[in-house]
């Protein structure tokens, strides 16, 4: 029998806290047509019936504090605990943003150090925080490159040239900074093509974007003939840095030839990540570039912290007072706590976890791309839809496992893709309660196909249809 939703346990009359009467002054200003002439049908019920129905549907949520969330390229970490007691002190949690800045020392402060430590990470000489998610950053990077070129009165670039293995947001970005998308195709083994960039340069080139590894797990060998390219048709490398995870103290963007990034804290930095909640995507860049950083960066002067607004040339602001301060505050604990060498183990073992599931898997299901991968390997499903298995129906049935889904049908260069991302914090024992899992669904696919077609089984909510849930969601409760 289903449980009750917290409406359907309303029972007239009843409350959970008893609430003082109100010593507020009835407003008479407010027009007629605006008051509230009955109460609003708001669930009675007490406190434990209210706290039991929403604890029962954080275990029918799946999260990455309940189960492994293979979420490729999204990054789905473990989010420390440290992290949470550290930004819920009162000292930051009761920062007003319009506090003067000798009242927040400690704050921008710690927005400092975070500039200078993801300075470090990347190579770069300049950094802003402003920008509150990925996408955000992409476009704030996009911009800083046109104001370059247009700084320098080349103001007749408009083309951006991305692969065709890109993130779904870079060419999104390039169109909403009123860019023309030019996509080349990869070579066989999923890299950049350094003779197909080179003839699509010109003069009206801004730059190229670039995920590095790329989105099927592989680092691209030629990076740097492709950056000299770039750089000799006067255009910019932008660096998409979903996936940083895999470089962190091996090397740099920077050293690579990238001339400006954004930083995906929410999936670096073990910031929390989904569910419609803030992320944020500073930008770093080179020295050539930092004049166009957005306002206003966090600096030290003496032994003072401010907030400089004095940047003639930057492209303005991007987001609401500093960004989003409580993932600045996550993202530093994170990094102090690891501290230099952590940080390099971090991405060692994310490799060695994303290849320990290639090289378990490799037998199950198709492995398009490489032999070797680094912080995330993509499988393609098409072994199993020789049987009508397809990528969607494995996805399902893992949920049956109590394991989250990878990322399904991306990058668009595999056919019935599945991007496995394990990251640095899963256990072997976690991989090896996955792969073992997989290995299960592979067989079945052969066996009992049927069953895959009907995951998932055991969730709360059986498979819906997802583009009509997308186009017409119904999130409101009405009591049958």
């Amino acid at each position: 029998m289903p449980e009750k939703l917290l409406y359907e346990l309303s029972v007239e009359g009843r409350r959970g806290v008893p609430m003082p009467s109100s010593d507020v002054p009835a407003a008479d200003t407010l027009p007629g047509s605006l008051a509230r002439t009955e109460d609003a049908p708001l669930p009675e019920v007490s406190e434990n019936e209210a706290v039991r129905h929403f604890v029962r549907l954080s275990t029918m949520n799946h999260h990455v504090d309940k189960g492994f969330y293979p979420l490729g390229s999204c990054t789905m970490k473990y989010n420390p605990k440290v992290n949470e007691s550290i930004v819920a002190m009162k000292e930051f949690a009761d920062v007003h943003p319009f506090a003067p800045t000798r009242m927040v020392q400690g704050a921008i402060r710690v927005m400092v150090e975070l500039n200078e430590a993801l300075k470090e990470i990347s190579g770069f000489a300049a950094c802003s925080l402003q920008p509150p998610a990925g996408a955000s950053g992409e476009l704030t990077g996009l911009m800083m490159m046109k104001k370059y070129h247009a700084d320098r009165g080349d103001s007749g670039r408009y083309r951006v040239i991305i692969p065709d293995s890109a993130h779904g947001t870079n060419p999104a970005t390039i169109a909403f900074a009123g860019c023309e998308v030019v996509e080349i195709p990869s070579k066989e083994d999923g890299t950049l093509d350094p003779e197909a960039i080179r003839d699509a340069v010109d003069e009206r080139l801004v730059g190229l974007m670039v995920t590095n590894p790329n989105t099927l797990g592989i680092f691209e060998s030629n990076i740097r003939q492709v950056a000299d390219i770039v750089h000799e048709a006067g255009g910019l490398m932008y660096m998409d840095g979903a996936n940083l995870n895999a470089l962190l103290g091996i090397t740099t963007p920077d050293a690579l030839g990238f001339d400006v990034m954004h930083i995906n804290l929410h999936k670096t930095f073990s910031t929390p990540h989904g569910g419609g909640g803030p992320g944020s995507g500073p930008v770093c860049c080179t020295e050539a570039l930092e004049p166009f950083l957005p306002t206003p960066i966090a600096a030290k002067r003496g032994d003072s912290y401010l907030l400089d607004w004095d940047r003639p040339k930057s492209i303005g602001k991007m987001h609401g007072f500093y960004g989003n301060f409580g993932m600045h505050v996550r993202a530093l604990t994170y990094i102090w706590s690891n501290g230099k060498n952590g940080l390099e183990d971090v991405s060692k073992l994310a490799i060695l976890n994303a290849n320990y599931v290639r090289a378990m898997l490799q037998d199950d299901y198709e492995l398009p791309r490489a032999d070797r991968c680094l912080h995330e390997v993509v499988f393609s499903a098409d072994r199993q839809a020789a049987n009508g298995v397809k990528a969607l129906d494995i996805a399902k049935r893992l949920l049956d496992f109590g394991m989250h889904a990878p990322t399904v049908y991306f990058p668009l260069i595999v056919h019935e893709a599945m991007m496995i991302e394990p990251t640095e914090t899963e256990s072997k024992e976690t991989l090896d309660e996955f792969i073992a899992a997989m290995k299960q669904i592979a067989k079945e696919a052969i066996e009992t196909p049927e069953r895959l077609h009907e995951a998932p089984t055991t969730t709360p909510v059986r498979r819906l249809d997802e583009a009509a849930a997308a186009r017409n969601p119904n999130v409101r409760f009405t009591k049958a």
